[in-house]
């Protein structure tokens, strides 16, 4: 394992238009207690020791929301750019990928790419995935499929029934070395084309590099409250999760409060 921490950058993508989740704000400017989803996010790579900076995509459109009502209204420092996303994923990771080549220059460090409609992301899970990519140069974040997963014909019949010990459920962030995940992006929108006219379709950044560079991904356990904001149905999980986070919190700042006041009077006793 390298003993000097690599330069690390973010990429946090909230371009999309969240249809699936029936109103008429984009899912990652929605309020999530008193703050848009978005914040979540920046908020917890703006406060990691490991994230250098950040690459926010989003919207053509937004940018200048974005970058007025979110970056400047909660003074993120670590937001560098803020670039224009693709009308797919993987054109708005090329786009900030694009950016973190021109902005870094010579920087062999990682990527650390991010779902901002994820907005449970912690410190835990990026520092095990920055322990892991430093022995693996690909990893992700991932839970253990809990139900039993079908696989059907067209017509709807089951056709398997995979081992569930198998199967994970993958999510982001998902962590590379800037150099794999350049070249596998470049090699991506060179072949594009032909992928697009034989079917193929890219659906996560570990498939860009298993597929382009045939590099192993390794799996790193993450959390189930690392959801993401797709339907109503998630922002009501949400809302939950974020209750229970902040109920803890609370009860975390009681404790600390009784042991320090505790802390007080025992030095009284003992002064005396």
């Amino acid at each position: 394992m390298e003993s000097r921490k690599k330069y690390c950058t973010a990429v946090v993508l909230a371009a999309g238009s969240g249809k699936r989740m029936g109103g008429q704000i984009p899912k990652q400017f929605m309020l999530l207690g008193e703050k848009p989803v978005l914040w979540y996010s920046l908020h917890i790579m703006e406060q990691s020791a490991i994230i250098d900076d950040v690459i926010l995509v989003t919207g053509p459109d937004a940018i200048d929301y974005v970058r007025e009502q979110i970056v400047e209204r909660y003074h993120f420092q670590k937001v560098r750019a803020v670039v224009p996303g693709g009308a797919e994923r993987y054109e708005s990771v090329y786009h900030a990928l694009l950016s973190i080549k021109e902005r870094n220059g010579g920087h062999d460090g990682y990527v650390f790419i991010h779902d901002g409609a994820r907005p449970f992301v912690n410190q835990e899970i990026l520092q095990s995935l920055y322990t892991s990519v430093q022995e693996t140069k690909a990893c992700v974040t991932a839970t253990k499929v809990k139900d039993t997963i079908k696989v059907s014909n067209a017509a709807g019949i089951v056709v398997e029934t995979p081992d569930r010990s198998t199967l994970w459920a993958v999510q982001t962030p998902q962590v590379f070395s800037r150099e794999l995940i350049t070249r596998a992006y470049e090699l991506l929108m060179e072949q594009l084309p032909d992928l697009v006219e034989n079917g193929i379709t890219v659906t996560d950044d570990a498939m860009v590099v298993e597929t382009m560079c045939s590099q192993p991904v390794t799996l790193v356990e993450g959390s189930y409250r690392n959801i993401k904001l797709t339907t109503p149905e998630d922002m009501l999980f949400a809302e939950a999760i974020l209750r229970k986070t902040l109920h803890n919190r609370a009860l975390l700042n009681s404790f600390i409060k009784a042991v320090k006041k505790l802390g007080k009077k025992l030095k009284k006793v003992i002064d005396r």
